[in-house]
């Protein structure tokens, strides 16, 4: 099962993710992620390699959280490139916030290419009575 898995991770990196029209040329990876759960939250840890704060867009609609990377290449000049195995592209990834996180407490840093996207858990009660007035 768990290779299943990898497989289709892989799948998605050579392809534009399901459902999404891109208008900047070149390939759109899939980021690699680790989330972690924490006392008072979720870290989300992203690599994005060659993405820094500039070129990161990160969105929050709807309970949709979207991660969206650019990479902007610069072939060596003087240079033909003998073989290569090092991809170059944008990078895309969606998520599905539940009502636990506190999506107005939200906070991201990069360093390295490393997104880390810090979640803390809503307080509070989840869940609310709505009263019923007759009407008149």
């Amino acid at each position: 099962m768990a290779d299943e898995r990898e497989f289709e991770v892989e799948k998605q990196e050579m392809e534009t993710p399901e459902g999404v029209e891109d208008t900047r040329t070149g390939r759109t990876y899939v980021p690699r992620i680790d989330i972690v759960e924490l006392n008072d939250g979720i870290r989300l840890l992203a690599d994005l390699p060659g993405v820094d704060e500039n070129s990161l867009d990160i969105m929050l609609e709807n309970d949709q959280l979207t991660l969206q990377g650019f990479v902007e290449y610069e072939r060596p000049s003087g240079y033909d490139l003998a073989h290569v195995e090092y991809g170059i592209g944008n990078f895309r990834r969606v998520f599905k916030l539940s009502d636990q996180v506190d999506q107005d407490k939200i906070t991201a840093t990069i360093k390295h290419g490393v997104l880390q996207l810090d979640m803390p858990f809503a307080t509070g009660p989840r869940t609310r009575k709505i009263s019923v007035q007759a009407a008149g």
